[in-house]
């Protein structure tokens, strides 16, 4: 034993210890728990600070989205919610501009218009609401339920300006996060966009901003179950999906468009364009012209295929 040093009988350094260890910890001013134990969300408290320390959490939007897909691989979420939650994620980024209906493609009925030419417009496109414009496509007066226009033909006397519901009118800068709560407040489902010089720029209904978050909702008129994706519309045009292989387009339209880099029609289209093209744009290849119906996680999920007129073949 060193000397100096006597150790005292009956005293051990763990016992010293023991008793002054109470002396470090600052007082709460809080009454002691039951048995001096500590308390349980003190504890998790403790532990929740630990484990930030040692796996801080993501600091950024593009983090977030990989540690979405990491809990994917580890099965720990299953696919369809990974992408519902990244669509969430990303729909904060999006505005109206670039979900809505561009106005060159909207379907819209004239108020001066006969009833069996409006009927007839209305079975041909399978919508349930219809922008009705009075004089020019840019002066649209109200908004048409499919179901209203039926009462007309057991009440011939009816005025169509009478069923007519509010125009609603968002800006393209409006955010879909904020256009979603204002469609479920005011039971809205279709909006029309304007510019920033008040022009029509489309419209956007409440399913294309769903459609960001859980993907395509599709029904009767999006029936997929062909191979090749490619159907004949009855104006004699076709309806090419955007994952139809390059092979399958070239035997539906007898072309010898090449497929050593591209797989699919959606990605020569964007590579000739320069970019992926939106809703109402069109792109002109070897005599066709591909006009985008409709886009989804930054792709095209369908075109519009027409033969190019020949002046415009000419030009291009």
């Amino acid at each position: 034993m060193h000397k100096g040093f006597v150790k005292p009988i009956g005293y051990s350094v763990p016992s010293a210890i023991s008793r002054l260890a109470p002396l470090s910890e600052p007082h709460s001013g809080r009454p002691p728990a039951r048995g001096g134990a500590k308390t349980q969300p003190e504890a998790r408290s403790l532990l929740e600070r630990m484990l930030e320390f040692l796996h801080p959490g993501p600091d950024s939007k593009s983090e977030l989205i990989e540690t979405l897909a990491e809990a994917e691989q580890r099965e720990l979420i299953e696919p369809e919610s990974r992408q519902m939650l990244e669509g969430v994620l990303r729909m904060a980024e999006l505005s109206a501009g670039d979900a809505m209906v561009a106005a060159p493609r909207m379907d819209l009925l004239d108020i001066d218009a006969p009833y069996d030419e409006l009927l007839a417009l209305v079975i041909d496109t399978g919508h349930s609401r219809f922008p009705v414009y009075e004089g020019s496509r840019d002066n649209i007066i109200g908004i048409l339920l499919a179901k209203d226009l039926l009462k007309m033909q057991r009440a011939p006397e009816l005025n169509l300006r009478a069923l007519l519901r509010p125009t609603v009118f968002v800006p393209e800068s409006k955010g879909l996060n904020e256009l979603l709560r204002d469609f479920r407040t005011n039971r809205n489902h279709l909006a029309i966009v304007i510019d920033e010089f008040g022009n029509t720029a489309g419209l956007i209904t409440i399913e294309d901003v769903l459609e960001e978050i859980v993907g395509e909702i599709e029904d009767e008129f999006d029936d997929k179950d062909g191979e090749s994706g490619i159907y004949t519309l009855a104006d004699g045009s076709q309806r090419v999906a955007g994952d139809a292989s390059i092979a399958a387009v070239n035997g539906a339209f007898e072309l010898t468009l090449p497929d050593a880099d591209f797989d699919t029609i959606g990605g020569l289209v964007a590579h000739e364009h320069g970019r992926v093209p939106r809703r109402g744009e069109a792109v002109d290849i070897a005599g066709l012209r591909f006009s985008v119906m409709l886009t989804r996680g930054g792709a095209v999920r369908w075109f519009k295929v027409t033969r190019t007129p020949p002046a415009a073949e000419s030009d291009a």
